[in-house]
């Protein structure tokens, strides 16, 4: 036995040695990824670098991602951030939050709404309601005009399609999906509209105020989306409001609310809360 301790020492070693090697290895295929001339290899690299958790050499490969001069990287840095979980993730995110690229800003408000950090629900609040329907200070009034106004780019499609099914509360996965894919894909589809769908699963008073506010809103996306997200999250309480959106002047929102109106009205009603909203008939926008 004693005779077989140098070699299993030697093994040993020899494992320590190639681990090592291999990590540095693993290690050198991001360092060069990440310097890609190529945005789309530089954002796979950004993407696959969630998998490896809490790590301070890939929070810094993160960071230097935010400061990317590719929009899709710096939101898939965000999307990464958001998965990894760590406190540091939070800062980035909380800076991130001020870039100059609405976008971006709007990635890091989803982001640290997934995390269920408090500031990243009352961004979205805030761009959803704007200035006058919340205390947020977390966007100038320039910014918020311009995420309200934001229209739906095609990485925002992408992250809000894939993320679909993260965004309802209810059983059965997939729920309203093609719903959700209808409202999105339309080149029309603004900053407003996309905060209105990642309210969906919130069941606070303040979320509910602003999607039922949000079914008078001039732009057809914004109320679609609103339909959208009281549907998912079950919101009997906006059952009457959905009556005069039963002869919206546009389609995608009329058969919106009268598929909710289906849903809502077969579900158990709340008793006391269903103090109906003054809606409006709309003209096509």
């Amino acid at each position: 036995m004693q005779k077989l301790l140098p070699f299993f020492a030697v093994c040993l070693l020899t494992f320590v040695v190639l681990a090592k090697t291999e990590t540095e290895k693993a290690r050198q295929i991001f360092v060069k990824a990440l310097s890609e001339s190529n945005p789309i290899k530089r954002k796979e690299a950004v993407e696959a670098l969630s998998l490896v958790g809490v790590d301070n050499i890939v929070y810094g490969q993160l960071e230097n991602a935010l400061n990317d001069k590719d929009v899709d990287v710096q939101m898939a840095a965000c999307a990464s951030l958001a998965t990894i979980k760590g406190k540091r993730s939070v800062t980035l995110l909380e800076q991130a939050m001020k870039n100059e690229t609405p976008e971006v800003s709007f990635a890091a408000a989803k982001a640290l709404f997934e995390l269920g950090v408090p500031a990243g629900k009352e961004a979205l609040l805030d761009i959803l309601t704007g200035e006058k329907k919340t205390n947020s200070n977390y966007f100038t009034t320039q910014k918020r005009d311009a995420l309200q106004m934001m229209k739906n780019p095609p990485a925002l499609y992408r992250l809000a399609i894939r993320e679909g099914v993260g965004m309802i509360p209810l059983p059965g996965a997939g729920f309203g999906a093609a719903s959700l894919e209808g409202i999105l894909k339309d080149s029309g589809v603004t900053g407003r509209a996309l905060a209105a769908t990642y309210l969906a699963r919130e069941k606070d008073q303040a979320s509910l105020s602003a999607l039922r506010e949000a079914l008078t809103d001039k732009n057809w996306s914004v109320r679609a989306a609103a339909i959208h997200a009281l549907a998912l999250r079950q919101s009997t309480e906006a059952l009457n409001d959905l009556v005069g959106l039963l002869d919206d002047k546009n389609d995608a929102v009329k058969y919106r609310a009268a598929a909710a109106y289906l849903r809502l009205s077969a579900l158990p009603q709340k008793a006391g809360k269903t103090k109906k909203l003054i809606v409006t008939k709309r003209i096509a926008n």
